[in-house]
Order: C-alpha cells, then sequence, then structure tokens
C-alpha cells in the first residue's frame, strides 16, 4: 500500500507504473520544464528531478511507499546533490564500465597523481595547491548530449546488437552485445539537438583545483584521497582521486622519520683546531656550530643536536634530532716546516722494528674507480710483494 502518492502525482503515473513507464513521462516533463526551454520553471523542473531520482531507484521507491517523502528525506541519504546527477542516471549507459541500471551504478577508477613536494615544505606545512584535468558531466546538458532524441536505427531501441558468428559447418553462434551506436541506451540524438557545448559526448574536459593540508612533519610519502574529485561519467559514481608525496632530494639534509641527517666537510686544521661553522635549517632559520680547539673531530665522527630534526607530526612543537657526520678534508702534501711544527705537537710514535730482509716498494695514487689495466696490475703486484 502506498502512503504518499505525491511524488506519482509529480510525474503523472500511477503508483503501478513500470520503469519504463516512469522513464518515458520523466524525459517529456523535464523537456518540457528544463530552465534552457523555460527560464521560470526552475522550482518545477526541481520538483519533477527529485520525484524521479527517488521512484526511479527500486530501495528509494519501496521506502517512500512505505513511509512517505519526509521520512524518506529525513533518513535516507540522496547520493545526488542536484538535477545533473539525476539526468547523469537516465542517460547513465555511457563508458567503459557501463553496467545494467538494475544493478546501479559502478564507481569509475581512482586515479592517482603524483605530487612531488620538497622537504622544507613538508617541514613548515602550509596549503598545497594541485591543478588536475578531469573528464566530467556537461553542465549545458545535464549529461543527455542533446534535448531531442529518436530511436537507435542500429538496434531499433533494443539497446543490444545482434552478432551472428558460424563455427565450423553446422553450429551458428549468436550473441547479443551492447550497441555501440547508442551506447546502450536505445536511442540516438538527433543531430540539429546536439548539445553546443559537449558536441553530444555528454562531458566535457574541465581544469579542477584540489587543496591539500599539509600539516608539519607530514610523511614524505603520504597519500591524500579525494572522493567523488576525479571522472564523472554519466550513469556512474565519480571517481576518487589519490595523490601520493614524492619528496625530492635535498642538498644537504636527508630524513629519516622524524630524524634528520646531513654530512659537513671540514679541513684539516678545523678538525684539530677546532672551527664555527654556520648550517640554515629547513625553516630558514641559521643555527651556529663551533668545534672547540684540542676537540679533535675524526673522520666519518658523528655528531647529535636534539631539537633540530624533523618536527612531529602529532605534536608539531617537537622535533627530532639532527645527526651530523663530519668528512675531514686532508691536504694533498705539506711543506717541511710544516711537518716539523705538526711533528712537535703530535704525541711521539711508538718504535717499531721490522724483518732485515723487508723489502721497500712504492706505491702509486689511484681514484677508486677510475683504474686502467695497467694500474689494476700495478696494485696487484704490490701486495704479492
Amino acid at each position: 500500500m502506498v502512503v504518499d502518492k505525491k511524488l506519482y502525482d509529480i510525474l503523472s503515473v500511477n503508483p503501478r507504473a513500470t520503469h519504463e513507464e516512469l522513464k518515458r513521462s520523466y524525459r517529456k516533463l523535464a523537456l518540457k520544464f528544463h530552465p534552457d526551454k523555460n527560464p521560470k520553471a526552475g522550482d518545477k523542473f526541481k520538483e519533477i528531478s527529485h520525484a524521479y531520482e527517488v521512484l526511479s531507484d527500486s530501495k528509494k521507491r519501496r521506502l517512500y511507499d512505505m513511509y512517505g517523502d519526509r521520512d524518506f528525506q529525513d533518513n535516507i541519504p540522496s547520493h545526488f546533490t542536484n538535477t545533473t546527477d539525476l539526468f547523469d542516471i537516465f542517460f547513465g549507459d555511457e563508458g567503459p564500465y557501463w553496467r545494467d541500471r538494475t544493478n546501479g551504478y559502478r564507481k569509475l577508477r581512482t586515479t592517482n597523481y603524483s605530487l612531488s613536494i620538497s622537504l622544507e615544505e613538508l617541514f613548515v606545512g602550509g596549503i598545497k595547491k594541485v591543478a588536475i584535468r578531469r573528464e566530467t558531466v556537461c553542465s549545458e546538458c545535464n549529461g543527455l548530449g542533446g534535448y531531442l532524441t529518436t530511436y537507435c536505427e542500429i538496434c531499433n531501441g533494443t539497446r543490444y546488437e545482434t552478432k551472428i558468428s558460424t563455427i565450423g559447418e553446422n553450429f551458428v553462434h549468436q550473441m547479443k552485445i551492447r550497441c555501440k551506436k547508442c551506447k546502450g541506451t536505445g536511442e540516438v540524438i538527433k543531430k540539429d539537438h546536439t548539445c553546443k557545448k559537449c558536441h553530444g559526448n555528454q562531458t566535457i574536459r574541465e581544469r579542477k583545483i584540489l587543496e591539500i593540508n599539509l600539516s608539519k612533519g607530514t610523511p614524505s610519502s603520504q597519500q591524500y584521497l579525494f572522493k567523488g574529485q576525479g571522472d564523472h561519467l554519466p550513469g556512474h559514481e565519480p571517481a576518487d582521486i589519490i595523490i601520493q608525496l614524492d619528496t625530492m632530494e635535498h642538498p644537504l639534509f636527508k630524513r629519516s622519520g622524524s630524524n634528520l641527517t646531513m654530512r659537513l666537510e671540514i679541513s684539516l686544521r678545523a678538525a684539530l683546531c677546532g672551527f664555527a661553522h654556520s648550517i640554515k635549517t629547513l625553516d630558514h632559520r641559521n643555527i651556529l656550530l663551533k668545534g672547540h680547539p684540542g676537540e679533535v673531530i675524526k673522520p666519518n665522527e658523528v655528531k647529535v643536536i636534539l631539537n633540530e630534526g624533523f618536527p612531529l607530526q602529532h605534536d608539531p612543537c617537537k622535533k627530532g634530532r639532527l645527526f651530523i657526520t663530519f668528512d675531514v678534508r686532508f691536504p694533498e702534501s705539506l711543506p717541511s716546516e710544516a711537518i716539523e711544527m705538526i711533528s712537535q705537537g703530535l704525541p711521539k710514535p711508538a718504535t717499531k722494528s721490522f724483518p732485515k730482509n723487508a723489502e721497500k716498494v712504492h706505491w702509486q695514487s689511484v681514484t677508486v674507480g677510475n683504474q686502467n689495466v695497467e694500474e689494476e696490475n700495478t696494485i696487484e703486484a704490490s701486495f704479492y710483494i
């Protein structure tokens, strides 16, 4: 028993109307009261669209018949936000993921994007705007492709083509496939009534700006999901978009979780006699490193500075640690007077004794990874001696 006939009355159909009867009535009324043809009928058009939205969906129609339109609107979340969505349903057998309307609407495949981002941006946070291009339902014709249609001459309005193939001498195979001409709708748009904006394609390509809210300390490969912001084809739920961050290399710092690492090259003099060095941080501050005279810095020695690493995402007021690895640059050669002065300042080496038959050998300087055959033989021979 139907408790409320209002929506049926709006579409001028009986509560026992079939889906095809609803469809025919809606098409007739929608074309009559479309705002492009009847600018003063905007409210009427929305009313018709709402009625068809509810009654064309078997689950919603059953709930409406049981509880009426008021309870339906209060308790049932609608998948549609405007009349464009309704037109998508009505002419929704388009695209690679088409399925019969009785099975509902299939969601388009998620689109993935990679966004290059600097270490500084992850450190300080902020808003990042991303421009994408997407396919979306034409706003001019609401995904119809046009306004007046006629039966498809290929499938004669049946929505399917019959393909017959012969296998062997006596076997004939018959198969029904979706009509390519009308894309399974059974109807085609009359040539003179094709939408001028989408040229009958039902969709247009548009540019859209998405905003990403980067919190301080965002992970380097963070993913962001934008539900329903991707491609939107008639008869399908809009696709989702996933944007994954791709952190670019920094010339000085490397990130490891909440910690930062860097390498700092200093001279042998600085390693022995002390130094002062300024480092520009990722948030554009300058911190001063000081090595004190007598505090010897060894090659590959690591020093750590607390609270100068990456901000913690859950608590951006706190930071990780900064690890500094020192590369000590040795001079190529030293004059004899410098050798004498250094020798006086360093501890004397322990006395060593050598076998009497030990032979003297000569070595050569070789750049690692750039040896030619002759140099390799020289190195190998020196080990045998």
